[in-house]
């Protein structure tokens, strides 16, 4: 990483308390900044292929070293999984499909790239900011305001995709970048976390200090909820480098 700052990144992912594969998939590129999670359509054939597709795409994409450029590289990897996922639907003739998150974190700044419902956060002073916006019916009726945003968490549509990845030859990914500031807290998931875990749930637990603590406490309650779905979290911590961290010798 460059710049002043720290980098402590984990991750995990269950298959939940209801489902007898895991379809989500994770990517964690620490040494690059970079780090994803795929969740696969369980409602079509094939939703493990699919998320390993997108997080192979991203394990393999060389990032230039302009941040903007590694940021459209990512987006193109995602674009490249898409192609790849199309393809081989169409050669089994079954639709297949995954949800992609992406968090890439260099020179300061931050990108999230996504496609689907598996979502990011930042916690930043203690607030819990929603990075992404999903990709689901269900919010498109809350834009429209059928339906309100309580509503929406408990709808029967609530897990049905307005855009994914591989279900379709063209595919439009949405990009957020903004500067990463020391203490912030990214989150990654898969809505087998945000759909039993509110999200003032979230926030308390991301504010504690140990990161591989408050992955553990997140998945731990996601199961305590019944985790009918697969559970996948990439936490993010950036600290402020210390001499030591930085290479410098202490006093």
């Amino acid at each position: 990483m460059t710049g002043a700052v720290r980098i402590r990144a984990v991750a995990a992912t269950h298959p939940g308390l209801k489902r007898r594969i895991n379809e989500d998939r994770f990517c964690a590129r620490d040494d690059l900044g970079l780090w994803a999670v795929a969740d696969g359509m369980g409602g079509h054939a094939h939703g493990d292929w699919a998320s390993n597709a997108v997080v192979q795409a991203l394990e393999a994409v060389a990032l230039p070293g302009d941040f903007h450029d590694a940021t459209r590289a990512v987006a193109d990897a995602v674009h490249s999984a898409n192609r790849r996922i199309w393809s081989e639907a169409q050669r089994r003739t079954q639709q297949m499909g995954s949800t992609v998150v992406a968090l890439l974190v260099r020179d300061g700044c931050f990108s999230a790239v996504w496609v689907g419902d598996s979502r990011a956060y930042v916690l930043r002073d203690g607030v819990l900011h929603p990075l992404t916006r999903d990709h689901s019916q269900v919010q498109e009726m809350v834009d429209r305001g059928l339906i309100t945003a309580e509503e929406a968490r408990d709808h029967p549509r609530g897990h049905v995709l307005a855009r994914a990845v591989g279900v379709g030859a063209r595919l439009a990914v949405d990009v957020v970048t903004d500067d990463a500031l020391p203490g912030d807290v990214f989150l990654l998931c898969s809505d087998g976390l945000t759909a039993t875990t509110d999200e003032a749930a979230i926030a308390a637990t991301l504010a504690l200090a140990d990161v591989q603590a408050a992955l553990d406490q997140l998945i731990a309650g996601a199961l305590a909820g019944g985790a009918p779905d697969n559970v996948t979290i990439v936490l993010v911590a950036v600290d402020e480098a210390t001499a030591l961290s930085l290479g410098g010798r202490g006093a």
